[in-house]
């Protein structure tokens, strides 16, 4: 089988771009990050996501991005805000798609997979620029020049197929391939539990997802959400 490095959060749309490269018949290695992160509880739900759809490995890699912070998920100085905001909103991490795509180019490279799967999505998301479709071909071309084995003729591609999806859209192809969305976990502040708090912009668009899709959410919130 070919093999593909798939960045996993342990989200709703990570847990469907695995779904989605394990149809595709690629044996997939799976990546999340711990990154000093808010949200701890999407790793746990990485970890089960990971198990539950086969994958053939799965890492977690340690990066301390509150040591710089500009956050809300880095820094608890920031709060998560509770109402939709205007502008790129404070829970934009700095150059995390890039630092977390840099890491799986080598860890690509280094189980010589060309194939590399992110769940970026440019419709329903909340306005971060490192989920365009022109940031994803830049940091292929950018890859492409940069490590040894593109640049000895077997280029790496970067997989985003849910970038011009709807929540909606992304929540019925995950169900037709057969993800329990009851496994993972999107909210900004979920609990140590996993419990969301249904609060936050992540929350809202995953919850009008489901509505949209005509689907019940399986989401588990908090008493106060």
């Amino acid at each position: 089988m070919k093999k593909a490095v798939v960045l996993l959060s342990g989200g709703l749309d990570s847990a469907t771009v695995l779904a989605i490269a394990r149809d595709q018949g690629f044996a997939c290695y799976c990546l999340s990050f711990d990154y000093h992160q808010r949200h701890v509880a999407e790793l746990n739900a990485a970890k089960r996501v990971a198990e539950a759809l086969g994958a053939a490995e799965h890492r977690v890699f340690q990066l301390d991005l509150s040591t710089f912070g500009g956050s809300a998920l880095t820094d608890n100085s920031i709060a998560v805000p509770q109402s939709p905001t205007t502008g790129i909103p404070v829970t934009y991490v700095p150059a995390r798609n890039t630092i977390m795509l840099s890491l799986s180019l080598a860890w690509a490279e280094v189980l010589e997979a060309r194939d590399i799967f992110i769940g970026v999505n440019a419709l329903d998301y909340s306005g971060y620029p490192d989920c365009r479709r022109e940031y994803i071909d830049a940091f292929e071309r950018m890859a492409n020049l940069a490590t040894k084995a593109a640049v000895e003729g077997d280029p790496v591609r970067i997989h985003a197929p849910l970038i011009d999806l709807t929540k909606a859209q992304i929540i019925r192809r995950g169900v037709s391939l057969g993800v329990d969305y009851g496994l993972t976990v999107s909210c900004y502040q979920a609990d140590a539990k996993g419990y969301a708090c249904g609060q936050c912009d992540s929350c809202r668009i995953r919850r009008e997802g489901f509505t949209a899709a005509g689907l019940d959410d399986p989401t588990p919130y908090s008493s106060a959400a």
